[in-house]
């Protein structure tokens, strides 16, 4: 029997003057373009991992505000997936950060700009948390708890 394995990642949102963040990368040899975003590492929180993939992916260091939404989401190949998708504040650009294999650059994107590359989006789910993101949708960060 095959053991089930969802994959736990997070991703942030992080708006300035009307557009949002995003990354374009190299998957698989296609372009593609996702909000930063990647895997929980052991020993750190969600929100912590966020901020870190944000800063691996964009070189951009930001402070994390509120949970936007915990989704689910199998891929094509199969793949399960648990991301959870965060809001954040921009707060300064770190020029000598290497940014992450597979990177290809970081831009700032308006919410249509996105829209119209959806054919590039890595998953459905970076327009979707978008749009969830500019209705209000917010949960505090206290809904976490952490127990070693």
């Amino acid at each position: 029997m095959r053991t089930w394995l969802p994959r736990v990642t997070v991703a942030t949102i992080v708006e300035r003057d009307g557009r949002f963040l995003m990354v374009e990368e190299d998957v698989h040899g296609e372009l593609k373009i996702n909000q930063p975003a990647g895997h929980l590492e052991a020993g750190e929180t969600l929100p912590q991992a966020a901020m870190r993939e944000t800063l691996e992916e964009t070189a951009w260091q930001v402070k994390v505000n509120y949970l936007v939404e915990f989704s689910q989401w199998t891929s094509d190949s199969g793949n399960h997936y648990l991301r959870a998708c965060f809001a954040a504040t921009p707060l300064q650009i770190i020029p000598e950060q290497h940014l992450d294999d597979g990177i290809i650059r970081a831009l700032w994107l308006s919410r249509e700009e996105v829209a119209q590359r959806h054919k590039q989006l890595r998953s459905p789910l970076v327009l979707h948390h978008i749009d969830h993101y500019i209705k209000g949708k917010q949960t505090p960060l206290d809904i976490f708890s952490y127990y070693d």
